[in-house]
């Protein structure tokens, strides 16, 4: 590794949160990561593989002055899409019309990126700069994930910086209402079958009563 490197982490630690990590006793554990490989910069398999099987995430922003934003994104799952391995894209459809996030992107396009995993529990998060693409129909159709029902408006690209996992603890484990329903389905399947069986059994057991 080169020592001179600036370390990824370093979009989000800054000198005042390196501060606050020395001051709590975190700031050696994260110096060594940051002498190791450190956080990575790049979409990887595990990260590409991710977010495929993800149908939500939220997206902050902020303005000019500094004032956050986070908005939810929803849909089928792998609406934020691989572009490249720099870069991450999704589809912003027709929605309430504040345009909070449009507005912020123009005046400052530094973003963040959180996904959760509650079935799995875990998280990831991703920094990076953002911009809005209109009127290009093939990057549209591109990232367009299938099964969306929305009318699609523009485009929001997010150029990766840096990403981290983060431990599950604290996490609440949550299945989604459509695994639930799956897997409610397949024991009620289940249950049908062994129900016929054991009136077969039954009717097998049960001495005939002719003469």
């Amino acid at each position: 590794m080169n020592r001179n490197r600036t370390p990824a982490s370093d979009v989000a630690f800054t000198p005042s949160v390196k501060a606050a990590q020395r001051a709590l006793g975190s700031r050696a554990m994260y110096e060594r990561i940051e002498r190791g490989d450190g956080w990575e910069t790049t979409v990887t398999s595990e990260l590409a593989g991710f977010l495929a099987e993800r149908d939500s995430f939220y997206l902050a922003t902020a303005s000019a002055d500094g004032q956050p934003y986070i908005q939810h994104r929803g849909g089928p799952k792998g609406l934020l899409r691989v572009v490249d391995e720099k870069t991450l894209g999704f589809v912003d459809f027709a929605g309430n019309k504040q345009f909070i996030t449009v507005g912020n992107l123009a005046d400052n396009d530094r973003a963040f990126i959180f996904l959760m995993d509650y079935a799995h529990r875990r998280r990831v998060k991703l920094w990076g700069r953002a911009r809005i693409v209109e009127g290009d129909a093939a990057l549209t159709a591109r990232l367009t994930p299938s099964g969306s029902k929305g009318r699609a408006e523009r485009v929001v690209l997010f150029e990766l910086a840096a990403w981290d996992v983060n431990c599950p603890q604290h996490i609440p484990q949550k299945i989604d209402a459509s695994d639930v329903q799956t897997r409610v389905e397949a024991l009620n399947a289940r249950i049908a079958v062994l129900e016929r069986e054991n009136e077969a059994l039954r009717r097998a057991a049960t001495p005939s009563s002719g003469a």
